[in-house]
Parts: structure tokens; C-alpha cells; sequence
């Protein structure tokens, strides 16, 4: 062998030797990532999901809540509470993702997997709203549970002696509070099949209170302790008032026809489901009147769109110290879509249906004129001028958005094209040929659900708790807080558990 074949075989031998090493060195780490992915998929097994989600349900009825009612979130040490406020550990709050959002979720996660624990968790949260539930039929932004906070609310559980006239009796529409609490109550009635008598009752009640709270002309206050007297409440058309105040009066406005957060729309869509659940013709009949009155609240040419509340004499008027008449560019949208949804969900039942798509003829394309120029709508535009108008941070109305508040939405995202495009679809189409809702399918289980589950496990602590960084919004600017439980969080991760359990 030459010397030069001894170099090139050795050289050779050296390559062999590091190619050998990566090889090993390959097979190692691949050897360590199927470890690491053997030890994530371990804990997607049927029992360990199961296991998992017991543990935070757990936590959160034993923890989280106050007899079974919720509140907006906690801080990680369990020793404060919010709503909308600072409330106690015997508070429980209504307004989503409250105590009915919560119960909800239960039910809907229930749905999903049919695991029991679920149902049972969903009927102590509606034993928590039944004991919430006011004279007046709906609820107020708050259960009370302390004893000496109880009597100062006429809850319909308490005795006779208790439920004084002087008592707090105030079913309130705003925020989707008595609304939610009601669908809630409604669907876990659905599921039960209506044998829970006291759950049953509770239902009906409170939907009653729905209809003999509604004005004549098919709206309804944003609250209420007595039903309005009709021959106060005329029935007539929306006008633009020739003058109107600038500044704030600071007067009440909770009997006024309100479509703020989309009170009166919430309502609608309630009556509509309740009507399918129950089969009462007359929870439909006062949805439809719903929409009578969201064309009767049209505000003419050349302002062809919707106000956030009217009084009496149904013209623009104020509400609080940012909510001055005005046309609005949020709640008018829900509006359009509410209209179209009673158009769908009334063929066949009542006649003349098509006069609920009459108002989005104009509406469409004036609020399409008055987009700005960021694409986004204005919450509110001036009567008659239509200018955008805003606030300062000393609630001084402006057309300037250069200083204004940061807790309210003065500008809020177009949804026009949507709209636009689901109202060409409902013209173009026959009332026959329209697409009808299909029943749910069964979910897949794929790696995108898998990687969802995996992560909302991992973030369970030891407790069942699913900690996050945060602030405490009501406890004050030195307020220590950092790590807060929310019940939205809760109720998403609970949902996505259940949809893991219940795929195929």
C-alpha cells in the first residue's frame, strides 16, 4: 500500500468518524424529542383529560364561587373579588361572564361529553340565580347571599316578611343581565326536559315579567320594578328633535326605549329561542313587536339609522354623561343584524315578514357614507350634521378625537360588509331556497385541538386553577395584584376540555 493510499484511507476513516458521531448525536436528540412528545401526548389519554378538567371544575365551585354564583375574577390567592366593583365572597355577579355565563359554560361542556359532574355544577349555579331571581321577575347586577345584605332585595325565595316594598326590586335588561340568566335557566330546562319544577317555574316567571314589561310599541325599558302603563307609552314614529342640549341634564333614563348594549336585540333573541323551546306563539309575538319597534325607531332621511335610547316621545335623548342623542354606529349594526335575523326565523310563522328587511334598504348604505376614514364607524354622529362626534376626557362632547376617555368605546369596528352581504343573500334568495340551520356534527379530534388542550393543561396549577397575569380593576392604582382567575378564562378552557372529550 502506498503512502498516499494510507493518507487517503485515513482521511476517509476521519470523515466515517464524524459523519458517526452526528449520526449518534442525531438519533439522540430525536431519541429525547420522541420523549418529549411521548410525555405531552401521555397526558392526552381520555382519563388524564378527564382527571384534569374534574380538578378545575373542582376548584372553581369550591373556590371561585359564592353558593354557586360566580363574578368576573378573583385574584390567584383567592382573597379578592370583582364584578363590575369590589364585591365580597357571599356576591355573586350576573353580567357576563358572570354567574350565568358560567352556568353556561357547564351546560354546553356537558353537552359536549355528557360527563356528569358538569350537569350537576350547571344545576348549583341555576339554584344560585333562582335564589337571585327579584319579584319584579328578572335580576338585578347582583345575587346577595350574606343574610344582612338579603333583606335589603325582594328576592322571590325569601319570605313574605322579607320582600318589603322598601326592598330592592329592580330587574335590569342592561349589560345582558336578566337576558342571560333567563337563556341559561332556559336551556338547562331544555335539558332537563322540564322536570325540575322549581327551575321550570323560575323560567317561566321571569319570561312573563319579559312580556308585561314590554311597551306598547314592542320596546322595553333598560330597567324596571313596575310595568310601564301603556297609555303613558304612544305609539309613534322616531323623530329628530329641532333642538337639543349639549350639556348633560343628569336625569334618569332607565324607563327609556333602550337599544344601548344592545338591550332591546338581546330581548328579541331571547323571545325567539323561548318561543322554539316552549312552542308559545306568544313569546314570538313579542319578539316581532321587538322589531316593530326597531323600525319605528328609524330616524328619517337624510339620518336613516338608529339611536341609542329614546324617551316617550321617541326622539334621541341622553343617557349617561357620554351618551349624548346621537345617531350611533355601534348598536345600529346589531340592530341590521337582529332585523334580518327575524326575517329568517319568522317564515312561516307570521305574515309580512319582509317589512323587518325594509329599513336596511337606507340604513346600509348611510352608514356605509359615514365610515371614517380608518374603516371603523364613529359610536356616535351628530343629529342632523351627521359629524362624528367624541368626547374629552372632561366629557366635554367634541368633534375632535384627539383627548378622549379610554373606558368607553367612542369608535367601534365596522361590520358593514358582512351585513351587506348577508342581506344580498337574503334578497337574491326565495323565501323556500333560503339556508336553513344544520345540526351540529360531531368534532374531530385533530393536532390543532390537540396542541390546545395540551397547552390549557399545562397551565392548570396543583390547585385546578388557571392563573394569569393581571390586574384587580376595582381595588385601586396600588392595588398589588398581578395574578387573577377569570371565569371567561374558565369557561373557554372548560369548553375546549369538553370538546377534546367528546370528539371523535
Amino acid at each position: 500500500m502506498t503512502r498516499g493510499h494510507r493518507r487517503i484511507t485515513k482521511s476517509r476513516f476521519q470523515q466515517y468518524q464524524v459523519s458517526l458521531v452526528c449520526i449518534i448525536f442525531a438519533l439522540a436528540n430525536l431519541s429525547i424529542a420522541r420523549g418529549v412528545e411521548s410525555d405531552s401526548q401521555s397526558l392526552l389519554t381520555r382519563p388524564s383529560v378527564t382527571k384534569a378538567m374534574h380538578r378545575a371544575v373542582s376548584f372553581f365551585r369550591n373556590h371561585a364561587s359564592s353558593h354557586g354564583g360566580y363574578v368576573f375574577q378573583i385574584s390567584a390567592d383567592l382573597t379578592k373579588r370583582e364584578g363590575e366593583g369590589r364585591v365580597t365572597a357571599k356576591t355573586a355577579w350576573i353580567e357576563p361572564p358572570g354567574t350565568p355565563a358560567v352556568g353556561l359554560a357547564f351546560l354546553q361542556a356537558y353537552r359536549l361529553c355528557k360527563d356528569p359532574v358538569l350537569l350537576e355544577a350547571a344545576e348549583e349555579t341555576a339554584e344560585a340565580l333562582r335564589h337571585g331571581q327579584l319579584e319584579s321577575g328578572g335580576w338585578d347586577n347582583r345575587i346577595e347571599f350574606d343574610s344582612q345584605e338579603r333583606v335589603k332585595y325582594a328576592y322571590r325565595t325569601e319570605t313574605q316578611v322579607t320582600r318589603q316594598n322598601k326592598r330592592r326590586n329592580t330587574t335590569t335588561f342592561d349589560d345582558n343581565k336578566s337576558q342571560s340568566a333567563i337563556r341559561f335557566l332556559m336551556e338547562l330546562d331544555l335539558e332537563l326536559n322540564h322536570v325540575k319544577q322549581p327551575i321550570h317555574e323560575a323560567v317561566q316567571f321571569a319570561l312573563n315579567s319579559v312580556l308585561k314589561s314590554q311597551y306598547p310599541n314592542g320596546a322595553w325599558p333598560q330597567r324596571f320594578s313596575k310595568f310601564p302603563d301603556p297609555d303613558l307609552y304612544p305609539v309613534i314614529k322616531a323623530t329628530v328633535p329641532e333642538q337639543w342640549s349639549r350639556k348633560y341634564p343628569g336625569k334618569k333614563y332607565g324607563d327609556f326605549y333602550t337599544l344601548n348594549d344592545n338591550t332591546i336585540c338581546d330581548l328579541i333573541d331571547l323571545l325567539l329561542d323561548a318561543a322554539d323551546i316552549y312552542q308559545r306563539s306568544d313569546y314570538r309575538d313579542a319578539a316581532c313587536r321587538g322589531g316593530d319597534f326597531l323600525i319605528l325607531a328609524q330616524l328619517p332621511e337624510p339620518q336613516p339609522g338608529w339611536s341609542q335610547q329614546y324617551d316617550k316621545n321617541m326622539q334621541p335623548a341622553w343617557a349617561r354623561k357620554f351618551e349624548p342623542p346621537a345617531i350611533t354606529g355601534g348598536e345600529s349594526q346589531r340592530v341590521m343584524m337582529t332585523l334580518m335575523r327575524l326575517y329568517r326565523r319568522n317564515m312561516g310563522h307570521t305574515e309580512n315578514s319582509e317589512r323587518f328587511l325594509e329599513p336596511l334598504n337606507t340604513a346600509i348604505p348611510f352608514y356605509q357614507r359615514s365610515e371614517l376614514a380608518n374603516g371603523k364607524l364613529a359610536r356616535f354622529y351628530e343629529l342632523q350634521t351627521n359629524r362624528p362626534l367624541f368626547f374629552t376626557k372632561e366629557y366635554q362632547l367634541t368633534y375632535s378625537s384627539e383627548d378622549m376617555p379610554t373606558h368607553y368605546a367612542f369608535m367601534v369596528s365596522s361590520k358593514l360588509k358582512s351585513i351587506e352581504r348577508e342581506f344580498k343573500t337574503i334578497r337574491s334568495l326565495l323565501k323556500s331556497e333560503l339556508p336553513q340551520s344544520t345540526p351540529n356534527t360531531q368534532t374531530k379530534r385533530t393536532k390543532v385541538l390537540d396542541t390546545k388542550v395540551m397547552g390549557i393543561l399545562k397551565n392548570l396549577d396543583t390547585r385546578g386553577a388557571w392563573v394569569e397575569t393581571g390586574r384587580l380593576r376595582y381595588h385601586g392604582p396600588n392595588d398589588p395584584t398581578t395574578q387573577v382567575i377569570r371565569s371567561d378564562t374558565f369557561a373557554t378552557n372548560l369548553i375546549s376540555l369538553a370538546t377534546w372529550l367528546g370528539a371523535e
